[in-house]
């Protein structure tokens, strides 16, 4: 199976980029002072829902949000704020059963042509075979920077959270508070990093058949439709950007602040042991391993 991943990554990234629905505008950002806000809450407050015909409900007095997907259509929401860094964590349950075709998407993203990106997708497949958590870093309009992992547990079983911390120096993504994935900021050696542009988080349910599970031999079965996706307990301790200004007096936490400390967190000694477990055994897919794929030579941040 991590083979056939491996072989089909490329074609996989380009339908799927070619096929998303997502409508990029432009956005301008203009110098401030970066305030931070942390926020544990409502969903109905923190999202709006932005498509789905009623696919999409918050449910539970805003204790959780969930998506659905059948043959007519998928649904999504995405945050009222915009975030310039932060730490953001939400709780998921997965599409159950047979979820081959579908793609649950949860990522932040920038507007305009060199937009900024990272993402997580959960990549949907047959009753009794993993999930893929599909991973890529974009920055100023360019990706290319895939990680795809299995995950050590059943993702549709119970809820799960899925963190990004997203600082100055770095993006970690975590799962379960176990670090997965690391991409430095390696603009040093020409490498852009995203760290101008505010994002918004975006979230939807969506048919990727064409693509999503084995290279789009196997199609997704709507006779278990509809498919659902569930949210809850999402938390930002950010610095929220609005009228061209961020929330944060400084992108430098003061060493007595606690609750800034994710401004300059970086993997201690523990983390970076479980970072190499995890892509030791749970990894399946690293674009900095894939001579075939680069013949020209890996991109530069794969040797920083």
């Amino acid at each position: 199976m991590a083979q056939f991943v491996l072989s089909n990554i490329q074609e996989a990234t380009s339908i799927y980029f070619e096929k998303q629905w997502r409508h990029r505008n432009c956005v301008n950002v203009m110098d401030g002072d970066i305030t931070k806000v942390a926020t544990v809450g409502n969903l109905n407050q923190d999202f709006d829902i932005t498509w789905g015909d009623g696919r999409a409900n918050v449910l539970n007095n805003g204790d959780l949000l969930t998506l659905k997907l059948d043959k007519a259509s998928g649904s999504g929401f995405q945050s009222k704020n915009e975030y310039l860094f932060g730490k953001i964590d939400m709780q998921l349950k997965l599409v159950p059963g047979n979820s081959a075709g579908t793609v649950t998407a949860y990522y932040l993203s920038s507007k305009g042509s060199t937009w900024d990106e990272i993402d997580f997708e959960f990549l949907g497949n047959l009753s009794g075979d993993p999930y893929i958590l599909h991973t890529n870093v974009f920055s100023q309009g360019k990706g290319n920077r895939e990680q795809q992992f299995y995950l050590w547990f059943d993702p549709t079983a119970d809820f799960h959270t899925y963190s990004i911390l997203w600082n100055p120096k770095r993006i970690i993504y975590s799962v379960d508070g176990t670090p997965i994935r690391e991409f430095k900021n390696s603009e040093s050696i020409g490498v852009p990093f995203p760290k101008n542009q505010p994002m918004r988080i975006y979230s939807s349910l969506w048919n990727a058949d064409d693509w999503a599970t084995r290279g789009g031999l196997v199609k997704t079965d709507w006779s278990q439709a509809p498919f659902t996706a569930s949210y809850r307990n999402f938390k930002a301790d950010a610095c929220t950007w609005s009228s061209g200004a961020s929330s944060c007096s400084s992108t430098t936490p003061s060493p007595s602040s606690n609750s800034s400390s994710w401004l300059a967190q970086e993997l201690d000694s523990a983390s970076q042991e479980r970072l190499k477990w995890v892509q030791k055994n749970y990894m399946i897919y690293n674009y900095c391993s894939d001579t075939k794929r680069f013949p020209q030579g890996l991109p530069p941040e794969c040797s920083a």
